[in-house]
Order: C-alpha cells, then sequence, then structure tokens
C-alpha cells in the first residue's frame, strides 16, 4: 500500500514457498490484543456451519445489460505442463456493458479428481498488482493435496495487472529513480523532487494507459470475478484470498453475498479503513517486525547487531541514516544503495521469517554495515524482480497505486504528508516518516474514487473464515478481529505467530482448519487460536 515494493515482492516469495502479501502490524493494537487470548486450541474440532459439498442456493437474477457476458462460454487451451489458459470478457466500464471490453487472463488447473470435484476455488496472492495467474502455476505448493483433488484451481489476473489489459506507467528507468529517491525529505528541493516523481507516475499511467487506468477499483474488479464464475459453471464462488486478496473477498461479499461459497480471507486488509490508516498501521507494523528481528538477531552467534533490543534498533537507524546523508556504494556504480533502497530492502525480508528471510537480512546489514551496499541492493531486486538488464517485467508498482486511488478518496498532500511524518515519525522511528511520504502518487489521480471506507457485513453470506496471525508484518491482526466481528457470518481463526498470513506456515492446527473448511464447510469454533 506504500510506494516501496513490500507488498508485491512478499508475495512474489509466496507464489514459491506457499506464502502471500500484502500491508503491515500495528504496534499498540498487538501488544493489547495478543494479551487477551486465552484459549489455546491447537486440535480444536471444527463446528458444523453452512454449506454442505457442493452449493445449491442460485444466484440472483443477472442484469441484462450484462447477459452476453455472463453467458459466455470459456476457450480453453494447454499453458504448460497440466495448467489450461482461458481470457474472459467484461466490460471496461460497467456504467457502459454496450462500450469497450477488456480480457482478463484466467488460469486453470483441474480438479485430480472429477468424480468427486466440488467445484472452482478461485486464489489470489495479494497486492495489489500481483499476478493471480502466475500464484495459480504455484497451487500445487501452496494448497493442500487433499483440496487440490476436489477443486479446480482458478487464477486470475484482475483487471489492470499482469495480462489484463495491464495499466502501464513507468518505463524501467523511471521505476528505478522512483524507488531510489529521497523517502525522508527534509528540504524544500527534496519536496519538490518526491512530489515530482509522484506526479510523474501518476500522469504517466493516464498518458499510455487512458481507459484502464479510470477503470481499475476492486468493486470493477470483482464485478468480473463474479463474471468469472458464471463462465466457470460455479454457482457460487469458492475463494482463497491472501492480503489484498482478502479485500476481494470481502468486496465479493460486500456486492454479492448469496453467490458467496466458501471464502477463506487469510491475513486481512480492513475495508472501513482510510489510504491513511491503512499506510499508518504499515509504519508501525513494520516498526513491531523490526523490533522482533533484532530480538531474534540478539540470539544468534553471527549476529552484526550490539546486544540488546534498542541497541540494536540504534545500530539500523544510525546506518539509514549516514546513507541518507550520502549513498553506499555498490557493485554497480550507477547504482548506489540510497536510503530508500535499503529501507525496502529491510522491510521486504522482515514478511517470512520461517523462509529464511530474516537470515537474508542479517546477512544484508552485516555486508552494509562493512561498507557494501551489494547484497541490500540484489536482495531488493530479487524481490522487485528487476533482472540483471535493469527490467521489470511486470506493472506491480503502477498497477498498487491505480487500484488504492480508485478504491479509496484520500489523497494527502505534500504538505499533509509532511504533518504525517512528523507524527508517525514519533510513533515509528525507522519507517515512520518514510511510510507517510509514499502516499504522494495518489492526489495526482484525475478519476474520482469509485468507492469509499466502509464497514462490510455481508447480510445473507454463509460463514466466512477470516484468519489473522497475532504478529503478521504485513497485516494487523485486529484488522482480521475487526472484519470477523462485523462480518455477518464471519469466523475468526488465530495463529498465534510470526509472519505474514497463517496458510502453509507451519501450524497443522491453523491448516488443518482450512483445508477442512474448504472441503466440508465446516468451520471450526468460533474463537479457535492455533499456537
Amino acid at each position: 500500500m506504500t510506494r516501496s515494493p513490500w507488498t508485491r515482492r512478499a508475495s512474489a516469495v509466496s507464489a514459491v514457498s506457499a506464502s502471500v502479501a500484502a500491508l503491515s502490524l500495528v504496534l499498540a493494537s498487538c501488544s493489547g490484543t495478543v494479551g487477551t487470548i486465552t484459549q489455546e486450541s491447537p486440535t480444536a474440532a471444527p463446528t458444523s456451519t453452512s454449506g454442505s459439498a457442493a452449493p445449491s442456493a442460485t444466484p440472483a437474477a443477472v442484469d441484462p445489460a450484462l447477459s452476453e457476458f455472463y453467458a459466455q462460454k470459456l476457450t480453453w487451451r494447454p499453458c504448460g505442463g497440466s495448467f489450461q489458459c482461458t481470457d474472459l470478457t467484461v466490460p471496461l466500464d460497467y456504467a457502459s456493458p454496450a462500450g469497450d471490453t477488456i480480457k482478463i487472463a484466467v488460469l486453470r488447473l483441474r480438479a485430480a479428481n472429477q468424480s468427486s470435484r466440488i467445484g472452482s476455488l478461485l486464489m489470489n496472492p495479494g497486492g495489489p498488482g500481483v499476478s493471480g495467474v502466475d500464484f495459480a502455476r504455484s497451487a500445487r505448493a501452496v494448497v493442500d493435496p487433499s483440496v487440490r483433488a476436489r477443486y479446480d484451481i482458478v487464477g486470475f489476473d484482475p483487471r489492470g495487472v499482469g495480462a489484463s489489459s495491464p495499466v502501464q506507467c513507468l518505463d524501467d528507468k523511471q521505476t528505478d529513480a522512483f524507488l531510489a529517491a529521497d523517502g525522508t525529505p527534509s528540504t524544500p528541493a527534496q519536496v519538490a523532487t518526491i512530489d515530482a516523481l509522484a506526479k510523474e507516475l501518476a500522469v504517466s499511467c493516464r498518458t499510455r494507459t487512458p481507459k484502464i487506468y479510470a477503470h481499475m477499483s476492486t468493486r470493477e474488479a470483482v464485478r468480473d470475478m463474479d463474471i468469472l464464475r458464471a463462465a466457470l459453471g460455479d454457482e457460487k464462488l469458492s475463494w482463497l484470498g491472501f492480503s489484498y486478496g482478502t479485500m476481494l473477498g470481502v468486496t465479493y461479499a460486500d456486492l454479492f453475498p448469496t453467490h458467496v461459497g466458501r471464502m477463506v480471507l487469510d491475513g486481512v486488509i480492513d475495508p472501513a479503513l482510510t489510504n491513511v490508516e491503512l499506510i499508518h498501521g504499515q509504519a508501525k507494523g513494520f516498526e513491531v517486525a523490526l523490533h522482533h528481528f533484532v530480538l531474534w538477531c540478539d540470539k544468534q552467534a553471527d549476529c552484526p547487531l550490539p546486544r540488546g533490543e534498542q541497541a540494536g534498533i540504534d545500530r539500523i537507524q544510525t546506518f539509514i541514516d549516514s546513507i541518507d546523508a550520502s549513498s553506499q556504494q555498490t557493485s554497480d556504480p550507477r547504482r548506489p544503495l540510497t536510503q530508500a533502497l535499503a529501507m525496502n530492502a529491510i522491510a521486504s525480508y522482515l514478511y517470512f521469517p520461517a523462509f529464511g528471510d530474516w537470515d537474508q537480512l542479517l546477512i544484508g546489514l552485516q555486508a552494509s554495515f562493512d561498507g557494501d551496499g551489494s547484497t541490500l541492493l540484489s536482495m531488493l531486486d530479487e524481490r522487485t524482480s528487476r533482472n540483471e538488464a535493469g527490467h521489470y517485467p511486470d506493472n506491480f508498482e503502477s498497477a498498487l497505486y491505480a487500484v488504492n486511488a480508485l478504491d479509496r478518496p484520500d489523497r494527502p498532500t505534500a504538505a499533509q504528508s509532511q504533518v504525517l511524518a512528523d507524527q508517525w515519525s514519533k510513533e515509528a522511528p525507522v519507517f515512520g516518516a518514510f511510510t507517510a511520504w509514499g502516499i504522494l502518487p495518489y492526489q495526482y489521480w484525475d478519476v474520482p474514487a469509485d468507492d469509499s471506507p466502509h464497514v462490510i457485513t455481508a447480510p445473507g453470506s454463509p460463514k466466512i473464515l477470516v484468519v489473522g496471525t497475532t504478529y503478521d508484518p504485513a497485516t494487523p491482526y485486529p484488522w482480521a478481529q475487526a472484519v470477523a466481528k462485523n462480518l455477518s457470518q464471519g469466523v475468526l481463526l488465530t495463529r498465534v505467530g510470526e509472519g505474514h498470513t497463517a496458510y502453509g506456515k507451519g501450524s497443522q492446527c491453523t491448516d488443518s482448519a482450512i483445508d477442512r473448511y474448504l472441503l466440508t464447510g465446516v468451520t471450526p469454533t468460533a474463537g479457535t487460536v492455533c499456537r
């Protein structure tokens, strides 16, 4: 949700290591709410809730203006291994369905046991801006075999993302400059520079791809999802969404509550929050994650930090301040390690300690403390998918801003960002100001938002499984609590632990509960806690 690559890059890792991506953890809320957890149910027996093995309810009548889209037949083609691909046709503008159309890229892995097939399970890894097609190609690493046996696993690139009429904004050199720019401007000239880069992003999006630029909201993507559901032949939509994928899921439940089948929301974004509130959570969340990293490092024999939590934080802050004043040399003389690049690298490796992120961050920090920024830079390049030729193969950065600008109306100016930076730096000394300045591009979107923050209750939906991890560095646990409470049929499953999202993170309790729900429609007992 910021100008950094934290969201997408964690998600890129997720496709390889059964993990996913998106926002952050709130410091005060985390330390308060974790203390209230008293029930430990590592083997809690699920209780029956909604749904038989196959959906039965019939969705409401289709808008006649959209009937041709809902009635379309998909033509599948082989696209590597046992995967099949197709394109779904949807209106560019749902207010004018007779106008221009766009294509949505879709990928499918057929259920291993077709005789007991439940239906399609749509997946999304997060973002916004991450390819759901690429993520679904990792289905064998992400989804339990028992679930894959009975569901067709389906991934799609949301509109404007990946292969689905992608929005195009910055070229490779512009992206390099955007990511490397001073993220904590302290002079009028530095403020003017970062503001100009923010404007360049928005203006470039509008100039290069003016049509899709104006039609990339989550609500529009969700309407695409319902057409896809119908085209797949499913009466109800079953959903496994991570991070921003939970925003797609909960918005679908808001617009089409009676079309919901079995829905898992893992690493939840609260739709009631503004852009500023979401990013404020990021600032405090990554601060918490950094403290946890320091405490872990303190126990390692090769930790490059001084002993003690605050001493370790101070050492990292001193390093960040030093390269804010003068960037650090790397193996590429054209790309020194700037403060912004270093902070993006550090944040990108706070997501998945279970998969070696913290070990890699330890190595990167040691190299930079020794005067060489090459390791941290290469780590960031890996997370941004930047190749040796300097090319960024996807449009994540562009899509991220386009979706967020259309989802929420708040668009702070440089003057407002300065106020936020001053405030947030007191709560999150390392990440506060940096995240506050990351919201500048929104002000230059000349298309009004088509939604606003609101509580979603989804009356008429079946039980929805909401999964939160207490020390999630990307989506704060209190967001999962709020969404589960607000949904008329929300059931909260809590995983106590580190890392972003819960499914596939080594907790048999969590994984079993999610798999059983997807296979039977049975949720765990409300309030189940997996430790």
